[in-house]
């Protein structure tokens, strides 16, 4: 299984006066991310309704790169770029089954 493709959802619902913020931070993810080896995709979305609520679609070709990615100096700096700013942070580890 650690070598099956893994996609990951994680759903960030930034507190209202810390929206520009936690954005901020997540835009910043992104072009390095990408270029990480065993990034498939890594894609930000922002909620049509709810502008607080963000969610990355990300597809890793195995968990062992993706746990790589997540021991990543730029995450634990967004971390504390975001600290006390995120009001839930929801994260799904997923297989496609179809």
């Amino acid at each position: 299984m650690a070598n099956q493709q893994l996609t990951i959802v994680a759903r960030i619902l930034a507190k209202e006066e810390k929206r520009e913020l936690v954005k901020n931070e997540l835009l910043k993810l992104i072009n390095i991310t990408r270029a990480e080896e065993g990034c498939i995709n890594y894609d930000l979305h922002q909620d049509n309704e709810n502008k607080n609520l963000f969610l990355f679609y990300e597809n890793w070709t195995s968990k062992d790169v993706w746990q790589k990615h997540m021991n990543n100096a730029h995450l634990a700096e967004y971390m504390k770029a975001t600290e006390g700013a995120v009001e839930e942070f929801i994260l799904n580890e997923m297989t496609q089954i179809g």
